[in-house]
């Protein structure tokens, strides 16, 4: 095997292992990095529990039977099973949640900035959307909806915009499984609307087009 060959191939091999290597995902908004270990507090995930303390109620959680209270203004009520609640969780890249629907109820438009999301319908008729990301040359943003019934599965796209609506004059369940242990979830009206300090009402008007009296109603309903 001449020489040329096998610079050729461990060449090949460099470029290849570059082209794979990257960060690991984002598991929190931010991680400020510090060249002080004392006044070091987060890291991507969380700190490993000593295996030898390990027991299985760290890979356990009670209560995914019981519904959530969708007694608010949008009528729906999300329990997450996140690897705050369920430690076990911790560098597996998945977590879980149960959706409870009011008649008519709202899972209102949002994002999970770490997270694909796959939604299981489990109980009434729902209707589960998102939109694309903004394309280019002024084309329009693309909406995908879909109702649901018992049985159904539903994927949303990783930070895209989405949300289900309860179709029916029942009460409305469904499951949704993440690919992140942490998903994040960025509520859009809470978002924009109801920050500390808040947004200015000067880019808010100019962002949705309307009167600034519009604004001021929805910042106090946020707020």
């Amino acid at each position: 095997m001449g020489a040329p060959f096998l610079i050729t191939i461990a060449t090949m091999a460099l470029f290849s292992s570059l082209a794979i290597a990257s960060d690991p995902s984002p598991v929190q908004d931010f991680c400020v990095a510090i060249n002080n270990p004392k006044t070091a507090v987060f890291v991507n995930g969380k700190i490993c529990k000593d295996p030898k303390v390990v027991n299985a109620n760290d890979f356990f959680f009670h209560g995914f039977n019981i519904p959530g209270n969708t007694n608010n203004p949008v009528g729906s009520n999300v329990t997450r099973v996140l690897v705050d609640n369920l430690p076990g969780l911790n560098t597996f890249g998945i977590s879980l949640a149960r959706i409870d629907f009011a008649p008519y109820g709202v899972n209102t438009p949002h994002t999970h900035p770490r997270a694909t999301e796959v939604i299981f319908a489990v109980e009434g008729t729902l209707a589960a959307s998102f939109v694309t990301s903004n394309p280019p040359n002024n084309m329009k943003n693309r909406l995908f909806t879909k109702v649901l019934n018992p049985g159904d599965v539903f994927v949303f796209p990783q930070g895209l915009v989405h949300f289900i609506q309860n179709l029916g004059k029942t009460k409305a369940l469904a499951f949704s499984a993440f690919s992140s242990q942490n998903p994040g979830v960025n509520t859009i009206a809470n978002v924009v609307f109801g920050t500390e300090p808040p947004i200015s009402l000067g880019v808010l008007t100019k962002a949705f087009q309307v009167d600034k009296k519009v604004i001021d109603a929805l910042e106090a309903q946020f707020s």
